[in-house]
């Protein structure tokens, strides 16, 4: 559901008492302790007994509201509970997780997706007991099928399924987020409005999204984890067709922990005005020709590029046992087996720190407590002086490494988490200005006898494309490495400096090893905020859970990247004008 994808452990603590602090009777807190109490003693002749149990669970308030053109789409307030239950059967070494089926589930069950709302406990108990004989039963069908799969396949290399952790806990108490839901229903239909000044716009909606409540985490080990959870954001969208009926956009989102961090009310008019002049000159602008030659992404646009390139490929995922004969489609990192290589020029550095609540003042999206399979983050260096020195790591042992390091934060696969970062600094420290990179673009091509160069100002990351227009944009890039965003703003800059907006161009061949064409670096430093879903781009609405993230990076500067246009046929333009957007003056 939607609004589990904008709460569940996105690690944001609005307040938070000292974690010694007593906290008061809590129902859900209590149903969780009292029934994996119970669960930890099942034995079952014969059949494997749960070595791990987990529940989680999050507790949800949310308000929404959404215009377009200033007139009111919805606006909603929700109230529900997610659970997250997991049970593990045989031992840390060898278990019923890292296969293809594990997730799958053969035979009758309970409904046990949806939580009662009210804090009672023997109802809560109920839904535990009913979802931990689910997650049992699963979890013996797994193993029994993930063992007969082994007998026909060779193992090169034993590696355990599961890591121990140390018990974590942090009960804190919870505090309550206020929405005025009259104030943003109004501003929210006004901001949309402003679309209405531009006429070549097709689409234009306003969101204001903010959800509310306690995270919690319990486990068998000893974990017990209680803390208040939120995340609010207003979201701009527009978009258009070209003459030729080539799809333009472009979005712009804000993001705070509560409604009351927000920007103020100009702020947010301007970003939808930006929003709207850029689909605007988009629609007008000439299709870009291929290129090959140096390529300067600015700020905004290389944090967009390092959360995609390298940030994802950061994290190791392991290939899961699959049944003899089937092929199973696996993407791995493409810095797997790198360790200790170069991967960055050797002046740039990569650290998550998502421990580091404030960056020149303002609040990191990035920061959180505790992951969640409970583990807390510490400060990682990720890459020193352009060599890979580690990964993000989840509780699920991958070739080379047996711990967590706390970055399991979004669910994952054949019943391991996903890892991601929080807060990633990408540091250089051989820098120039940004008037003296954009110089330094120019005299590249001078010395190429090339006409002009590419200077990119913003990718679309998180997308707000439509499944067809992510399918265009995947396409062309093949085996070089995994899709990346296009790029929403292009501009050919001229030997004297004039910039050109282009569209249509998508980027070929671009992959981590890329980034070791990185030849400059500005003195400036860009706060990027995002919410990764792990959906390719992080497009916008998709996946389940969502994981608050900052990436802070300088603009820089390619020795040579590859750009293509777009080769397929777009849909005929609408045949009659639009009506006008502004009334007739009388």
């Amino acid at each position: 559901m939607k609004i589990a994808a904008l709460l569940a452990i996105s690690g944001l603590l609005v307040q938070a008492a000292p974690a010694q602090q007593a906290a008061p009777a809590d129902p859900i807190l209590q149903a969780m302790r009292e029934e994996i109490e119970r669960a930890k003693m099942l034995r079952i002749v014969s059949l494997d007994a749960p070595y791990f149990i987990e529940y989680g669970v999050d507790d949800v308030e949310s308000f929404s509201v959404s215009a377009s053109f200033g007139g009111l789409l919805a606006a909603r307030p929700s109230r529900l509970r997610i659970p997250r239950i997991q049970v593990r059967v045989g031992n840390y070494d060898f278990d019923n997780t890292n296969y293809v089926f594990t997730d799958l589930f053969h035979g009758p069950r309970f409904d046990t997706e949806r939580m009662v709302l009210d804090n009672d406990v023997r109802a809560l108990r109920t839904h535990f007991w009913l979802a931990t004989d689910r997650a049992y039963k699963g979890s013996l069908q797994a193993i029994a099928r993930k063992r007969s799969a082994l007998k026909n396949l060779s193992e090169t290399e034993k590696i355990n399924d599961f890591a121990r952790a140390k018990p974590f806990r942090m009960v804190l108490n919870l505090y309550k987020v206020q929405v005025d839901q009259a104030f943003w229903t109004s501003q929210v239909k006004k901001l949309s409005a402003i679309f209405t000044q531009y006429p070549a716009l097709s689409t234009g909606t306003v969101d204001f999204e903010s959800n509310y409540g306690g995270s919690y985490l319990m486990n068998s080990e000893g974990t017990e984890v209680r803390m208040t959870d939120s995340l609010t954001y207003v979201r701009i969208r527009a978009s258009t067709r070209a003459a030729d009926g080539m799809p333009v956009r472009d979005a712009l989102v804000f993001h705070a922990h509560t409604p009351a961090g927000l920007p103020p009310e100009a702020e947010l008019r301007r970003g939808v005005a930006e929003v709207a002049a850029n689909v605007t000159a988009l629609a007008s602008a000439p299709v870009g020709e291929s290129y090959v030659g140096p390529v300067l992404f600015e700020p905004m646009a290389a944090a967009q590029l390092f959360a995609q390139v390298l940030g994802r490929n950061l994290s190791l995922t392991r290939r899961p046992v699959g049944e003899p004969g089937r092929n199973f489609p696996f993407v791995p990192s493409e810095f797997e087996g790198r360790e200790g290589s170069r991967v960055l020029p050797e002046w740039m550095d990569v650290v998550d720190d998502p421990t580091q609540r404030e960056f020149r003042g303002k609040a990191l999206l990035g920061y959180y407590p505790v992951d969640m399979e409970g583990v807390p983050p510490e400060p990682l260096t990720l890459i020193e002086k352009g060599i890979l020195k580690t990964f993000l790591l989840t509780r699920q042992p991958v070739r080379g490494f047996e711990g967590s390091n706390g970055r399991a934060r979004l669910p994952g696969g054949f019943g391991a988490k996903y890892a991601t970062f929080g807060n990633l600094f990408i540091r250089a420290s051989e820098t120039v200005t940004a008037s003296e990179l954009k110089a330094r673009l120019i005299e590249m091509c001078k010395q190429r006898n090339k006409p002009y160069g590419l200077l990119i100002r913003k990718l679309d990351f998180p997308s707000s494309a439509s499944l067809e227009e992510l399918r265009r944009a995947a396409g062309g890039q093949g085996v070089h490495g995994r899709p990346v965003s296009p790029p929403i703003l292009v501009y050919r800059v001229y030997p004297d400096g004039r910039e050109e907006l282009v569209r249509g161009l998508r980027f070929r061949g671009l992959n981590t090893r890329s980034l070791r064409d990185i030849v400059a670096a500005s003195d400036e430093a860009y706060m990027f905020d995002y919410l990764e879903n792990g959906a390719p781009f992080s497009l916008i609405g998709s996946g389940t859970y969502v994981a608050p993230a900052t990436v802070i990076s300088p603009a820089v500067l390619f020795e040579d990247l590859d750009l293509e246009p777009y080769s397929e046929p777009w849909p005929t333009p609408p045949v009659v004008p639009p009506p006008p957007l502004i009334p007739a003056s009388r």
